[in-house]
Formats: C-alpha cells, structure tokens, sequence
C-alpha cells in the first residue's frame, strides 16, 4: 500500500484507509522503507503503517516490507550490498516497532553486488532472528532457483497486470506454483497513473457492467483467476478503493470473460 504517494500523505486518511483493510479482512500490508518521496522522508511509508497499526494489534497480521533501495535527490538507485541491507533492515525494525519482521524481501537485485551475496544477507538477517521469512522482488526464475540454494525464499515479488503479463508466459508465476509460495503481483492495476486504464479494454469494461462492479474489482479477479500462488497487491490511498479491492475475491468471472480479458492482455 505505497500511501506515500498520492493522497494517502494525508496522515489522517492513511490510517482510515489502513484500518479500512483492516475491516475488509485484508492480512497482508507489503510496504518498503524506499515508498517515499526522496532521501527526507526516507521510511515514511513504514512509520505511517506502523503508526496505524499500533492499536489492531489483535488481528493476525502479515507485515512485509523491503530494503535495497535509496532515493538520494528523489531517484530511485540501489544498493544490494550485505552491509547496506544489514543497516536498511535494523532501521526497518525500528520504525515498524517489531522485533522481526515477518517477510523481508530484497527489493531489486543489484547488478554492482553478486547477487549471491545479497541474498546471503537475507540468510544471515533470518538466521539471527531479524526477519521471519526471505523474498525476492524483481526476479527472474534462474535468480529464484539461485537463491534457493543460500535461503529458504517464502515469496516472490513481480510486477504483473493487464498491461504487463510477461511473468505468466517466462515461468515466473509457474515456479511459484511449483514451489507453493506466493506470487505478489505488484503494480496489479497498473500503477498509480493508470489505475483507471482498464475502463479502455472493452472485455473489462463490459464485465463491470455485467457484473455490476468496478473495472478495478473485474482486473483483480481475472488475477486471482491465475490460480492460488496469485496474490496481487493493489496500493490504496482511500478506505473505498481497498473496500473494492478486497471485494474481488468474491466476484467469479465466467470462462469466457476470462478468456475474452486474457486475449486483450499485453
């Protein structure tokens, strides 16, 4: 849920919009210290979540974050050293005010380190009680498979939309199905720009109507359709747009509108 950057900076609407999830029976927050705006406020995503959190503490939550991203002047670079994921989880649990945290993933491998010794860092963080689970994001099916062989990898983290469906056809979703871990399709609806770009495919748009429901609530659904590895996680910066999300596990799309979807799918 990257709050951090629309309206969500409204530190008022945030927690509503969390507490909305909250309600709705969504369990799963996935933020990173990088969803901010730049170096500043670097972490603000996870003291906001933190923050809103601090009294529903009695439901069952799964709490993911990242690190391997910096933001200095506002870009986003990386660094996937060992020494630098170190300190970037240590300051992860403090804002999230946990002793471990309960998946930490490597944002995006970075091409100056091995990424054998990024992951390394994973394994070393879980061995010593820091994290509870390892993941991966932006990965591809050789890195898992190499990452595996260093640390037990809970889930896999890869952009996946309408827009944006490599990762069904490279093996990406199939490995995690394989291996019975999550798949997080980031960027589900695809992105904070083009969160209203599925009214312009026509199968989508004539499935809302059918089904009385929004474009939105129809995307997700054909995701979730790709089977239960599938867990796609839509940002929210509003209690009503994460009440519609959560809605969509309710909603069965016939074969022939999936398969209509599918064919407009890029």
């Amino acid at each position: 849920m990257p709050l951090s950057l629309g309206r969500g900076r409204e530190r008022h609407l945030a927690s509503e919009t969390i507490h909305a999830a909250l309600d709705a029976g969504v369990v799963l927050f996935d933020t990173a210290d990088a969803y901010s705006k730049g170096e500043d406020d670097f972490g603000h995503n996870e003291r906001l979540l933190a923050q809103a959190l601090a009294d529903r503490r009695e439901h069952a939550l799964v709490v993911a974050t990242k690190g391997g991203h910096t933001r200095p002047g506002g870009r986003w670079e990386l660094d996937g050293s060992p020494d630098y994921l170190r300190a970037a989880c240590e300051a992860s649990l403090r804002r999230l005010g946990v002793e471990s945290i309960d998946l930490y993933q490597l944002h995006r491998p970075d091409p100056k380190v091995p990424f054998a010794e990024s992951v390394g860092a994973l394994r070393d963080l879980r061995d010593a009680g820091k994290i509870v689970h390892a993941g991966l994001s932006n990965v591809t099916v050789d890195q898992l498979v190499e990452a595996e062989a260093i640390v037990d990898i809970a889930a896999v983290q890869n952009e996946l939309s309408l827009g944006y469906t490599a990762p069904l056809h490279n093996g990406e979703v199939a490995a995690c199905e394989e291996r019975g871990i999550p798949f997080l399709a980031w960027s589900p609806l695809g992105g904070i720009d083009n969160a209203n770009g599925a009214s312009r495919i026509r199968p989508v748009r004539e499935a809302a109507d059918r089904h009385g429901v929004s474009v939105q609530r129809v995307v997700l659904a054909w995701l979730l359709s790709h089977g239960e590895q599938v867990v796609p996680i839509p940002g929210a910066s509003r209690p009503e747009s994460i009440r519609d999300s959560a809605a969509s596990p309710e909603l069965r799309l016939e074969p022939e509108e999936l398969e209509r979807i599918s064919a407009a799918a890029v």
